[in-house]
Order: structure tokens, then sequence, then C-alpha cells
């Protein structure tokens, strides 16, 4: 069997409503190979020392900082969103993690929009970490569709060194996974893997319990020697106990380096 360098990681933002903290202490007990930070509201997301001990007590790396681009952590490191990028560079760098994740601005966010681009390749050219700009999809309540990114959600359309392919985002877009990835080409560096079945609502189900080809992605990923991160970004909110949560957490991953492992000299379509 084949099995390419990529590493599989937890997103902390897969245990919430539970704290960073025991992101790291689940990770460690399923043997994933590392953790992607959400910072978000959780003073411990935004504390570089305080991770760097938790890293440091579990023995699970930091891979990918997830800048805070979320709609409830528009204060947090900052309302300027340059500045919330400067420093997820900064403890992207101190930490030891290769890739910060970003999305698309908010349409109205007009002044950052409009230098969106430019400015991440200005960033990109200014450290190793890569910024890998991630696909959104367009909000919908009923009939209606609001284009709620600039300069689109689907980021395929801008020039960007590196991409972050969500497979929840996909679904809630409705668009072609595979076919995205064909687009981002050797420029896709960090996958953030869920699922869906088409909801208008970001499903992030465990992977294998939607419709996406979560699957086939990872074979691909498997033949093409993809060494970038996977992260595993679920929602277990509906979890009724900690040991739930940790089982969809623990299937993830089994799932996740099932389909990574691919037969030597084996093709696949």
């Amino acid at each position: 069997m084949r099995i390419p360098d990529a590493k599989v990681a937890l997103s902390t933002a897969s245990v919430y409503p539970e704290s960073t903290a025991t992101a790291f202490e689940i990770a460690a007990r399923l043997g994933y190979d590392g953790v992607e930070v959400m910072v978000w509201t959780d003073p411990v997301s935004q504390d570089i020392d305080a991770l760097r001990r938790l890293s440091d007590y579990h023995q699970v790396p930091i891979l990918a900082v997830h800048a805070p681009c979320l709609l409830i952590t528009q204060r947090v490191w900052s309302t300027d969103p340059w500045v919330k990028l400067q420093r997820a560079r900064t403890a992207a760098e101190k930490l030891g993690a290769s890739t910060v994740v970003v999305h698309p601005p908010f349409r109205w966010q007009r002044s950052y929009a409009r230098d969106f681009v430019r400015g991440i390749w200005r960033m990109a050219d200014e450290t190793d970490v890569r910024f890998a700009v991630e696909n959104m999809y367009p909000w919908r309540y009923r009939d209606r569709e609001m284009l709620a990114y600039a300069p689109d959600w689907d980021v395929t359309k801008d020039d960007y060194r590196h991409f972050t392919v969500d497979l929840s985002h996909t679904s809630t877009a409705r668009t072609d996974a595979l076919q995205m990835i064909d687009r981002m080409g050797d420029r896709l560096a960090h996958i953030h893997l869920a699922d869906g079945n088409g909801s208008a609502k970001d499903e992030h189900l465990v992977p294998g319990r939607g419709k996406q080809p979560c699957a086939e992605l990872l074979e691909r990923l498997a033949v093409s020697g993809f060494d970038g991160h996977i992260v595993i970004e679920v929602n277990t909110r509906r979890a009724m106990s900690a040991a739930e949560r940790e089982a969809d957490l623990a299937e993830a991953l089994a799932y996740t380096r099932l389909h990574l492992a691919s037969p030597t000299g084996v093709p696949r379509p």
C-alpha cells in the first residue's frame, strides 16, 4: 500500500461547544497527526503561549491556524481584517504551523475586499507560511440567494497562490467538488474534510454521511502524492455526550486514513 505524506489533523472547531484545550486532548487520544487551531472567542485559541503549552503537553503539533474570519469573531484580534491576518501569520510562525486558512471578505468589507487578492499575495511574499484561501458559498433563504463574499465565494475565479477546499462548503454551494479541485490544480494546499447533503445550511457532517465525494477526493490525493494537510472539520454540536463526540471524531479519522491508502502503482480513475 502507498500512503501519501499528508498529515490528518483535527480542527479545534470540531469539538465545539467544548474548548480548544479539549480538542488537543481528543486529538492526542485518537492519534491525529496534529490540530488546526480555529481562532475564535475562546481566549485559549487567541493565546500563543497557551497554545504552545497545550501542544507540548499533549505532544500534538499545530499544523495550521484558521484566521478569525467568522461573523462571531469580528472583534477577535482587532476589527481590522489585515491586522487579524498579520496576527494569524505571527501565530503560525511562532507555533511552527505551515498554513494560515483565510476566508474571502464579506461584501460589506468593501475596502478589504477591493485589495484582498493583491494583499494576500503581498503577505504570502513576506513569509514561508502558506495563506490558503478557502472556498465559501452563497447564502440562501428559501428561494432567495445572497452573494455574501467578495471578490467571490468561488475562490478559483481569482488568482491565489494557495487554496483550501472545504467539502461542506461545496455541498452548501451545490457545486462539483472534484471539478473545483481540478481548477485549483497544484495550488490546492489544504483540505477541510467534511460532508453534506446540499442543504442551505453549512452542515459539516462526518465524512461518509452525506453526498460529497469525500472518498474520491482522498483517493485522488493518495495517487497524486499530496503532501498538504487534511483537516477534519465536522459539527459535533448535537452529540449527546463526550463519548458520542469522540466516537464521531474517531470515525472521521478512520474513514480518512482508509481512503488515503492507495495500492502502489495502481492508478484510480
